[in-house]
């Protein structure tokens, strides 16, 4: 099977027990209605079913006759189809718990089974079998679609952008790329150049506040030998390297006046006149910039020409926040945590189910380069295979202005606009809410509101309410006679950082 799995959820239960299989799939069936759920009475039936079907979560037997279910799991391992792997077992040792994390399962369970905390471990791993897989689906449409591999992102905003830069991509227009800093606008340069007929030509990156003022301008377009002190020889300038390709200007808004009057005459008249040179050259090159600024108060504060913006701004791609595509944080994370792993060359690392909660929470002023350092320093420093949500290192966002049907503050906003914010705030904290109380069981959660299950799910889609953030479980546990789960799996976490270094 491909490994890429669309349309509903699937699990296998895995046991040479009747009795304990067919009572999983009543109680599965119960708790996730959603779900498809197959069953199998050993591991080579359980390996012919995944050959055959597209399967989300395993839940598996370790003791069982004609194969135990770490042999089935290294099989399942090397398909390398993204599937979540829950083993079981009545006799757990903090040995076994090791052995099974280190070849891959996604976590490790003791019976006799706490049906209700078993559904909610389920739902975890559903979810990261989710994000695995549009991770997966997402690379193999975007490789197709914008040639920049380090684009990542389903969300409707992100979906707008892959569109709105293959359009841009085809004219000469003039872009102007705008966003925080930490979003990707050289990134987005990169894709428009890589997809227009230019692609063949040059790619000249200028930062702009990285070159002094005086220099900034013989750097751009040149000079001839003996225009200055120190011109010993022709030198071509940016403007040239760019020629019959495109050159990007980051940070635009902090060039100074006098330099955006000759940039101005670039863009008018498409040619040069070098320091020293006795007559302007033509030149072609497309012309990309970027910026954080706030350029409309620069223009007001005399400090941006306004005939230079509006030459700027014949097509502008806005790059969304992290908060604005929090439903791609999960994805984000797992690209950049495969791309890490390759440049430490470190073994394989996955997330923990608190650590994908902490990074769905945190409100990320850095944007995506935070995100990626966040999750280069995790990989580097965590010792555990399983990178947890103290692992991340992430300091506490600041709260917040505190909204009131005013607005933020003492600030007056317009009637309708205040009362439609209101609504929308307790809308999300009711469904929040909601769902708490349902463990993310849509179906439970629509009965309980009064709500049809469709009615619901529109209100989740408005809201971007991610899977991750809607289930908000706190991470369960199945007891079992002699010790909880949440103490052996510890154990067996700090058992492999133990042997890892050499203590074991």
């Amino acid at each position: 099977m491909t490994g890429v799995r669309t349309g509903v959820s699937s699990i296998l239960l895995v046991d040479d027990e009747p009795d304990l299989l067919s009572g999983l799939k009543r109680s599965f069936t119960s708790r996730l209605p959603d779900c498809e759920v197959f069953t199998a009475g050993g591991a080579v039936e359980a390996l012919a079913i995944l050959s055959q079907h597209d399967v989300d979560l395993v839940l598996m037997d370790i003791m069982m006759g004609e194969m135990d279910g770490i042999e089935a799991l290294d099989k399942i391992q090397a398909l390398d189809l993204g599937i979540t792997v829950i083993l079981m077992t009545g006799y757990g040792t903090i040995e076994m718990a090791v052995d099974a994390i280190r070849r891959g399962a996604w976590d490790f369970i003791t019976k006799p089974l706490d049906l209700e905390s078993l559904a909610r471990l389920v739902r975890k791993g559903l979810e990261r079998s989710r994000l695995l897989s549009e991770n997966r689906k997402l690379r193999e449409e975007i490789s197709g679609r914008v040639s920049a591999p380090d684009f990542v992102g389903r969300s409707p905003l992100m979906k707008q952008l892959y569109e709105t830069i293959r359009i841009s991509a085809k004219s000469d227009y003039t872009v102007l790329i705008r966003g925080a800093s930490g979003t990707g606008k050289e990134l987005c340069a990169r894709a428009v150049h890589q997809l227009s007929p230019r692609a063949s030509g040059p790619f000249v990156m200028v930062n702009c506040p990285a070159i002094p003022e005086q220099l900034l301008e013989s750097e751009l377009f040149g000079y001839r030998k003996g225009a200055f002190t120190g011109a010993d020889k022709d030198h071509e300038g940016l403007f040239f390297q760019a020629n019959h390709g495109t050159i990007c200007l980051d940070e635009i808004g902090d060039i100074p006046v006098p330099i955006q009057t000759k940039l101005l005459r670039v863009l008018q008249e498409q040619e040069i006149k070098q320091l020293g040179a006795p007559n302007s050259q033509k030149i072609d090159v497309r012309i990309i910039a970027s910026t954080n600024s706030d350029l409309e108060a620069k223009i007001k504060d005399g400090r941006f020409r306004e005939d230079l913006f509006y030459r700027l701004e014949v097509i502008t791609l806005r790059m969304p926040s992290l908060c604005e595509i929090r439903e791609d944080i999960g994805l984000l994370a797992e690209h950049f945590l495969d791309k890490v792993k390759l440049e430490l060359g470190t073994p394989a690392k996955r997330f923990s189910s608190s650590a994908y909660e902490k990074l769905v929470q945190h409100n990320w002023p850095g944007n995506i380069r935070e995100l990626q350092n966040v999750i280069r320093r995790a990989v580097l420093f965590c010792p555990d295979q399983v990178i947890n949500g103290d692992d991340l290192q992430i300091e506490s966002s600041a709260p917040e202005p505190q909204r009131t049907a005013f607005g933020r503050g003492d600030g007056i906003v317009p009637y309708k606009k205040a009362k439609d914010s209101c609504l929308e705030d307790f809308t999300r904290r009711y469904v929040m809410t909601l769902l708490d109380k349902t463990g993310g069981n849509i179906s439970r959660a629509a009965k309980l509101s009064g709500l049809t299950r469709a009615a619901l799910h529109k209100i989740l889609r408005r809201l971007k309410i991610d899977g991750l953030v809607k289930s908000r479980i706190s991470d369960g546990f199945v007891k079992s006679p002699r010790s909880s789960l949440r103490i052996l799996r510890n154990e067996a976490y700090f058992c492999v950082r133990r042997s890892d270094e050499g203590y074991a």
